[in-house]
């Protein structure tokens, strides 16, 4: 079989920044393989520290015409979202005119993140835009497979496991979330718009006699990953001590670890389980 050809790696990149640490990750790769960047951030969405020193422009979701126009004069042509986009009510939308010939060429056809994200793609290569997904910039952020640290899952835990796998890819062909909560085969909560970490604070009051419950998350099966993976950190691992979680189970290969020798030491101090799962069906 032949080699997969070499993809150059663009010299000038721009980042549409969320909110979390992986925009300011992502800007500190780029920094060490020397690549210009272009930073749009978010008002009360992206950490105002990471546009220090950098070319950036300060924007609004419902407002790309602004960014588009800004990244164009800036020879900008390569892009990567990363970090939490929370999705703008209706009244934070307020679109300009590109946001409405969006909007007007989906025909607001898509229902979940997935979906908006995917839409978003077309409308950016439209423009004459490249996406990239952030695992191109920072390969060692994928989860490796196995598990993380001393503590390993037992049987009842492997089952949860297996039974968060399957709601999770059922929830994910709906493109519902990415993560689901179980204790002793039971659902405690599944992810909506709230987030990973809201879901594990939401569940934490639902805690049953005996073991802790397992959060599962994975890549949704139509998941473009250019555009999107799922991610854990130090927080999701405070999180899911604080609420009385035993593990935690992500795909591996396909999900990113933020700062992982944190994790481990959080994980191995609350005496919870992280593992990276494969082979997922």
């Amino acid at each position: 079989m032949p080699a997969a050809p070499q993809i150059t790696p663009p010299t000038r990149l721009g980042v549409i920044a969320g909110s979390g640490c992986l925009p300011g990750l992502l800007l500190e790769a780029c920094d060490r393989r020397h690549i210009e960047t272009f930073v749009v951030a978010f008002q009360g969405r992206t950490d105002p520290a990471i546009t220090i020193g950098r070319n950036h422009l300060w924007t609004r979701p419902g407002a790309p015409g602004k960014a588009i126009r800004a990244l164009k004069s800036h020879g900008v042509r390569d892009l990567v979202s990363i970090g939490a986009l929370r999705r703008p009510s209706p009244a934070e939308l307020r679109p300009d005119f590109k946001a409405l010939q969006f909007l007007a060429r989906t025909g607001f056809s898509f229902r979940g993140d997935d979906g908006l994200l995917r839409a978003l793609k077309i409308f950016l290569e439209a423009e004459g835009f490249r996406m990239h997904g952030v695992q191109e910039f920072l390969e060692n952020l994928l989860m490796p497979a196995g598990t993380l640290g001393r503590v390993k899952p037992l049987e009842d835990q492997k089952r949860d496991i297996a039974r968060g796998i399957e709601v999770a890819r059922t929830l994910g062909a709906l493109d519902v979330g990415q993560a689901v909560i179980v204790q002793g085969g039971f659902v405690l909560g599944v992810e909506g718009a709230e987030g990973t970490d809201a879901l594990i604070r939401r569940c934490g009051a639902l805690h049953r006699t005996g073991r802790g419950g397992v959060l599962v998350k994975l890549c949704k099966p139509q998941q473009d990953r250019a555009l999107d993976l799922p991610a854990i950190g130090p927080d999701t691992i405070r999180a899911a001590s604080e609420s009385g979680l035993s593990g935690i189970a992500v795909q591996a290969g396909a999900s990113l670890l933020v700062d992982p020798e944190t994790v481990v030491t959080l994980a191995d101090s609350a005496g919870l389980f992280v593992i990276g799962i494969e082979n997922i069906s």
